[in-house]
């Protein structure tokens, strides 16, 4: 009998214009929410965890629905006319709060509802209908990616439950850069050293279970900085590793860049990582090694 458990999932939404602009990565969601059905069913809930809904202390937006927040400005205008209204999960959160306060894990409960850009431009996506319960989950930005793992250990029961921990950031993500030839360029630049070597640095890292390296990957994964002025589009990736667990490497499941050095990669973690990857081999485009 198959173990049903859903491997936790982090995805590069990179900027809003993903919304509009699917690119690579976009295609690749349209075929996660699919393989995610095939392979484990559909989910009952979406504990999501993004870069863009972060907090003092970790809070649940325990709210009976949801919609579309246009947490951006200077973007296509377009943009604020996309909804992506999904139903809440307030019972969902009583059980988070209570695995997360049984890790002795500060957490707050608020009867609010939204779905911050990280959330909505990737769901709609992955469950386009919007019929899967969704709960953000909002982090500390201040904190260690050693306790971004922590908080998503805490979380790594719900896989059993039915629930998916959806983190979503940008695997690597330096506006300055990516924005350099304007936020329309004509053309599309080829990938820069830096982003490449970054990208290769995680990929690596992961396969050979190097926790440690990952949480210190400031210090030691070429770029970093460079790739990652400020590390919140990289935090929800530990959240969801820590989901995972420290067992099971992490997989790509894949890969691409947008205009030089905004990367879009998305893993996979836990113990059934590799069989949702093996789910896209007939389709090469969707995976990278």
């Amino acid at each position: 009998m198959k173990n049903n458990a859903l491997p936790p999932i982090f995805v590069s939404h990179g900027s809003p214009m993903i919304a509009l602009e699917p690119g690579a990565a976009g295609a690749f969601m349209r075929t996660l929410g699919p393989a995610i059905d095939a392979e484990f069913g559909r989910p009952k809930a979406i504990l999501a965890i993004s870069a863009h809904t972060a907090a003092r202390a970790p809070v649940l937006l325990a709210a009976a629905r949801h919609e579309a927040v246009y947490d951006f400005g200077n973007f296509d205008p377009r943009l604020n006319q996309l909804r992506y209204d999904a139903a809440g999960a307030p019972e969902l959160a009583k059980r988070v709060a209570g695995l997360l306060e049984a890790a002795q894990l500060a957490v707050h409960t608020l009867p609010e509802g939204g779905l911050d850009h990280g959330i909505w431009t990737a769901l709609r996506y992955v469950y386009p209908s919007a019929d899967v319960p969704i709960l953000p989950l909002g982090f500390v930005p201040s904190q260690s990616p050693a306790q971004q793992f922590a908080l998503g250990a805490a979380l790594a029961p719900l896989a059993l439950e039915g629930v998916l921990v959806f983190g979503t950031g940008s695997i690597t993500h330096n506006l300055r850069r990516v924005f350099a030839g304007g936020l329309r360029p004509t053309t599309a630049p080829p990938e820069i050293p830096e982003s490449a070597a970054f990208r290769e640095w995680m990929r690596a890292r992961s396969a050979a279970l190097e926790w440690e390296a990952l949480f210190d990957y400031r210090r030691r994964a070429p770029h970093a900085v460079d790739m990652h002025p400020t590390d919140e589009h990289l935090l929800p990736w530990y959240v969801a590793a820590g989901a995972g667990g420290r067992a099971d490497a992490p997989v790509r499941l894949h890969a691409s860049v947008e205009l030089g050095s905004l990367g879009m990669d998305a893993y996979a973690f836990g113990p059934n990582a590799q069989r949702l990857a093996r789910h896209f081999e007939a389709a090469p485009a969707g995976v990278a090694a």
